[in-house]
């Protein structure tokens, strides 16, 4: 299946190292950024971070945000803070022990709930695009669900599936017309009402196809999930299976489409009996053992399995019944019960690859690194062969491009009925081990002839990425070292031998500006992806489609190559608006026929936004490169269509030179309107080179995406928003980026901060820093490392005290005994007594990331108490890493709201335009709101705490 989705804006909190996912990109992790996965399922899960607004009314039991706060009556009973509100020490005391959930002002509540835009989903022939409609922010209600946290994973246990699982509230089919038009729609009928859809995915013909349901049952909890069917041309829907006792297990992989009217499902074993028992008195102590003095180093995981009785839990939920189930009613277990995790046909509907886990399980490593079986089986579910059973993998070494020992990346070749290929580490795993190769890639047929061994199919000398498959004259292989960011491209001709490899790319992944492209791939009839391959009047050149990001210095200028594989030269054949426009090229839509693509049959999907126009998609055709508009979104959010968008560049003062993208509010005029109070929002990274780090990346014509809890909400409170200005931790050469983390941290935020009071659009003493994750780290180190620079800090979700992850954290694999001082020196935790200016501390109290735990946040706060530093703590019940429910967003909303209003908006310190000279006197600002007196019980009032919890009930419907 295709799928569409949208990078939205970074500012989004989630997870430490990549941004936030909408619905509207090419979400696709196997193959470079052009590629499209042969069809599978469309998921939504609840750790997307991207979450669409709930409707108003269904908050309509809120309280009033305080007593200083105005009730609107417009809107269900919603109160709204007052743009000019003040806070008096009453309502300070009153916000201290507050126990209420509060909602930010109108201005930026009404963003949050603007109604969200469906994803959308073309078949495999390319005429027909589903709308897949979504609901809007889900309440806390549903994050109160119980949940285990068993092995790395957490657990539904009513639903059976993961937890906190967003979904789909109904399917739209659209008939794609000849003219680039959009037929009238066709809802898919007879759903119970309420159905909670996931999972969707086309069967290879496009005839049908087949989703999860679940919906509310009497006791008004959702339950468990049930496959169903639709019929695409009637739109007509109906379950797959007549039995009402076979329920789909979702906890890890759950079906696949075996041929075009068959599926292989994940099933809970009709077998399964009571849930197990916890025993009230445990059979003995809980006992780890290394008496083999074995090195084994692992991150801070968490929700890993305790004792035994987490190891039966586990079983109990994990283990599924294979089943096949065709679409004119046939049922057939397939297969003893286990713990399978993944299903995959071969491209000849023959084979299927079955991957399971099994025990010893492990109390010090998630489930992915469980002892592991790959079997192959044939397609009516019988065992031909295993072909590998992994032990289970404690010792993985931590160091960077560091994998486990033995067959991985198992696959099928895309372009054979059922050839098998894998990889197989030659340095025991370990990065730090120098061997030549490293990595050998194998390939075998399925069934192989009695004594026929794998045939070596390439060597590498990095670490093995994954392979582009064309045919047997053509394959892409690529490999990669994170230490050095050397990344290389292997052109490899699978069926022949006498045909040397040779390398295509060698270069710096860091390197935007060289970045080539990635190939493009079509789909084949059986479903699969490969290179597509194109053809030119009377030219007998071997030509590829390179899709391109186009990194340059005045920003990215997406492209598409057409590129001779043989003899390196390119012509450019379509590249983006560069003067107003974003554009990118999504997906081929000329791939529904066998062999190559001649030019003038091209076809391919586009995107097209701008910075104040939202995304829609064309269908662009050769060769009078006719484009055709397929969607017309609203926009969504009007109030700001108008804001102000600049990428700008900068200098620190090593030299590096830096980005940053710069909003400023609807109707903006500084001439006018002066110096504004200003948020700097942002997330370090590493790099090898300061070229690298000082390269442009990302485009000033980009829509502005908003997620519920981004910076740029903030605009429709007047603030100038520093989005994303590079933070560069640079380790040329031998030196590590870390080493000097303090001093590039401060630099770079100097050089920023010095921007924009130059330009004048922020007021000198009005700046505030924030960040998420290691975006909150960073803003915790500012306020201790260069507090004449910001008023105040906003930190969510981070981890403070690197000595608390000892076995390394973010992009950093030394240990911390390998380098105390560098743990030591970056921890704000070691340097809390420096922190003068106020900072608010934002966490999930089930936060599952490896780096942050909810603690952290905890202890960094009694740290900063202990020394009187006005700050404050909000824990939010039964929020993860990011955060999801309506109440626990619209809260976190109002905290960052309140804080900017007070420490930024209002603050008057006399700060010293020389920011160089101003270091002098680090740690001696005080601004008037610290100047509080001291609460009875001696403790200063600026170190307050607020556990928010939830007095409000929900019933469904509400």
């Amino acid at each position: 299946m295709m799928r569409l989705y949208k990078v939205y804006h970074r500012f989004s909190p989630f997870t430490s190292s990549c941004c936030l996912v909408h619905p509207f990109s090419l979400g696709n992790a196997r193959f470079p950024t052009s590629s499209i996965r042969s069809p599978g399922h469309l998921r939504t899960h609840s750790r997307s971070l991207f979450k669409p607004a709930m409707n108003t009314s269904r908050f309509n039991r809120l309280v009033p945000v305080s007593s200083a706060v105005a009730e609107d009556s417009s809107t269900a009973g919603n109160g709204s803070a007052n743009a000019s509100v003040t806070f008096t020490e009453d309502d300070d005391e009153d916000v201290a022990i507050g126990v209420k959930y509060r909602i930010p002002p109108p201005e930026i509540r009404d963003i949050v709930d603007a109604p969200p835009l469906p994803a959308i989903s073309f078949s495999p022939l390319r005429d027909k695009i589903l709308f897949l409609k979504r609901r809007s922010l889900p309440p806390l209600a549903e994050l109160a669900r119980p949940e285990e946290k068993l092995a790395g994973i957490r657990i539904d246990g009513k639903c059976n599936t993961r937890s906190r699982m967003s979904f789909y509230t109904g399917i739209g089919i659209h008939q794609l017309m000849s003219d680039g038009s959009l037929g009238a729609e066709k809802e898919v009928s007879g759903l119970p009402d309420g159905a909670k859809i996931n999972f969707v995915s086309w069967s290879s013909d496009g005839k049908h196809l087949a989703f999860s349901v679940r919906f509310e049952e009497e006791d008004s909890s959702s339950g468990k999930l049930r496959v169903w069917v639709a019929d695409v041309d009637s739109g007509t829907a109906r379950p797959l299976f007549q039995s009402q006792e076979i329920y789909l297990n979702a906890v890890f992989d759950n079906y696949v489409w075996v041929d075009n009217s068959t599926l292989l499902v994940c099933t809970i074993p009709l077998s399964r009996g009571d849930l197990p028992k916890k025993p009230l008195v445990p059979s003995g102590p809980k006992i780890q053992s290394n008496e083999q003095k074995s090195v084994i180093q692992v991150r801070t995981y968490q929700d890993l399995l305790k004792d035994e009785y987490d190891e039966d839990l586990f079983d109990y939920y994990a283990t599924s019944q294979l089943v096949l189930a065709s679409l004119d009613g046939k049922v057939k277990e397939v297969g003893s019960p286990a713990v399978y995790t993944s299903m995959d046909p071969s491209p000849d509907e023959k084979y299927i690859l079955i991957s399971s886990i099994h025990r010893p399980y492990s109390f010090i490593v998630p489930c992915g690194r469980f002892p592991k079986k790959v079997e192959m089986w044939t397609a009516d579910g019988k065992f031909v062969r295993e072909l590998c059973d992994l032990p289970l993998a404690e010792n993985i070494p931590i160091a960077f491009s560091s994998v486990r020992k033995g067959m991985r990346s198992i696959n099928w070749r895309a372009d054979k009925p059922s050839t098998l290929y894998w990889a197989e580490t030659q340095d025991g795993g370990d990065a730090k081990v120098e061997v030549s190769p490293r990595d050998i890639i194998y390939t075998q047929p399925a069934e192989p002839q009695e004594g026929e061994q794998p045939e070596i199919l390439h060597k590498l000398d990095l670490r093995y990425g994954g392979i582009s498959w064309c045919d047997d004259s053509l394959a892409l292989v690529y490999e990669s070292w994170y230490k050095t960011r050397r990344t290389r491209t292997w052109v490899i001709s699978p069926g022949s031998k006498d045909v040397s490899p040779r390398i295509l790319f060698d270069r710096s992944s860091e390197d935007v500006y060289s970045d080539p492209g990635s190939p493009m791939l079509r789909r084949t009839p059986a479903g699969t992806y490969v290179i597509a391959k194109l053809r030119k009047e009377n030219d007998e050149g071997t030509y590829v489609l390179l899709n391109g990001s186009g990194a340059t210095p005045e920003g990215n200028i997406p492209f598409l190559d057409l590129f001779d594989i043989n003899t390196g030269s390119k012509e450019r054949i379509w590249e983006s608006d560069k003067e107003k426009y974003y554009e990118n090229v999504v997906a081929l839509m000329s791939d529904q026929k066998e062999g190559d693509i001649h030019l003038n049959d091209l076809k391919i999907l586009t995107s097209k936004e701008s910075k104040t126009e939202n995304t829609q998609y064309y269908i662009q055709s050769w060769p009078d490169r006719k484009s055709c508009q397929i969607t017309n979104f609203p926009h969504p959010y009007p109030q700001l269509a108008t804001l102000q968008k600049e990428m700008i560049r900068y200098q620190r003062k090593d030299g590096v030179q830096l980005t940053a993208t710069l909003y400023l509010p609807p109707g903006y005029d500084p001439s006018k309107d002066g110096p504004l109070p200003c948020l700097v929002w942002s997330y370090p990274g590493e790099f090898k080179s300061k070229d690298a780090a000082g390269q442009v990346r990302g485009s000033p014509n980009e829509f502005a995406g908003i997620g519920p809890t981004s910076a740029l909400l903030w605009l429709a409170r007047r603030f100038a928003i520093l989005s994303g200005p590079t933070i560069p931790i640079i380790g040329e050469g031998n030196e590590e980026a870390n080493d000097r983390y303090v001093e590039q941290l401060v630099s770079s935020a100097e050089a920023a901060v010095e921007e924009v009071i130059r330009r004048g659009v922020a007021h000198p003493n009005k700046i505030a820093v924030g960040g998420h994750s290691y975006g909150a780290f960073m803003t915790a180190n500012l306020l201790a490392h260069a507090p004449h620079l910001f008023s105040c800090g906003i930190a969510r979700s981070g981890a403070y005290n690197r000595t608390l992850t000892p076995f390394g954290f973010q992009n950093e694999d030394r240990t911390l005994w390998e380098a105390t001082s560098t743990y030591v020196e970056m921890s704000p935790f070691m340097s809390a007594n420096k922190i003068k200016k106020p900072i608010l501390l934002i966490h999930g109290e089930e936060d599952n990331n490896p780096g942050t735990l909810t603690m952290q946040s905890d202890r960094f706060f009694n740290a900063l108490k202990g020394h009187g530093a006005l700050c404050r703590l909000v824990i939010l019940p039964f929020e993860s890493h990011g955060y999801a429910a309506r109440e626990s967003i619209m809260h976190v909303l109002w905290e960052t709201d309140r804080w900017l209003q007070k420490h930024c908006v209002s603050n008057t310190s006399e700060v010293n335009p020389d920011i160089n000279a101003s270091k002098d006197g680090e740690g001696k600002e005080v601004t008037d709101s610290e100047n509080k007196a001291v609460a009875a019980s001696g403790v200063p009032f600026q170190a307050e705490v607020i556990n928010v919890i939830a007095f409000l009930s929900f019933s469904p419907g509400t």
